[in-house]
């Protein structure tokens, strides 16, 4: 049983506090079998983990121009309509959001995100934007589960690992937080988010 009294909970944000589903870029013109053979051939998530960790759109464009050619327009084409992938709030998130907020507790971010197009995040879920701060991880130039995001959000911030929980729908994520020595609280909604923090003494 954890015995420090938590006084910051860290957010996750894509599937936590936003809904992200890189398909529906595609969604007019392409099928969900399509947008996965496309997903396979460039492993998107590999790829788009580079632009998370500080890669421009620019230089993520060369990089696919030399290996895969004929998917540069269709890369293109996501980041001209990635906003149509955030599917506003993540249902039941905002409120713990605020109430922890209004019980004084710290609330911040830690994203794997574009630099780039991180500003579409609080349009769809403005929640973002009530959050203390947001570690970014492509202004930083790391991303999730790299070691040293978890550090730097500690040093910037000021935090006491043990008195910080984070959540993350990530479970490589979640290790990397707990090998920091953060409260880690997988995400798999809402509600079992609302227990796991109730479960640590936190008002939600």
């Amino acid at each position: 049983m954890h015995t420090q009294k938590i006084s910051t909970v860290v957010f996750d944000l894509g599937k936590v506090l936003v809904e992200w589903d890189p398909y529906e870029p595609f969604a007019e013109r392409w099928t969900r079998e399509e947008f996965d053979d496309f997903h396979a051939e460039i492993d998107f998530p590999a790829f788009n983990h580079e632009q998370d960790a500080g890669r421009t759109f620019a230089e993520a464009r060369t990089a696919l121009a030399a290996t895969h050619p004929h998917r540069v327009e269709d890369f293109d084409h996501y980041v001209t309509n990635f906003a149509r992938s955030l599917g506003g709030p993540v249902e039941g998130t905002t409120e713990i959001v605020d109430e922890l907020r209004a019980a004084g507790v710290r609330v911040l971010g830690l994203t794997n995100w574009s630099a780039e197009n991180f500003h579409e995040a609080a349009r769809s879920a403005p929640v973002i934007d009530r959050l203390e701060d947001v570690l970014v991880s492509g202004a930083e130039g790391m991303a999730k589960p790299d070691p040293a995001i978890f550090a730097l959000l500690i040093e910037r911030f000021g935090l006491d690992p043990a008195r910080t929980a984070f959540t993350d729908d990530s479970p490589a994520n979640i290790a990397a937080a707990r090998d920091a020595g953060l409260v880690a609280l997988h995400f798999t909604g809402a509600e079992r988010l609302r227990a796991d923090l109730r479960a640590l003494g936190l008002p939600v």
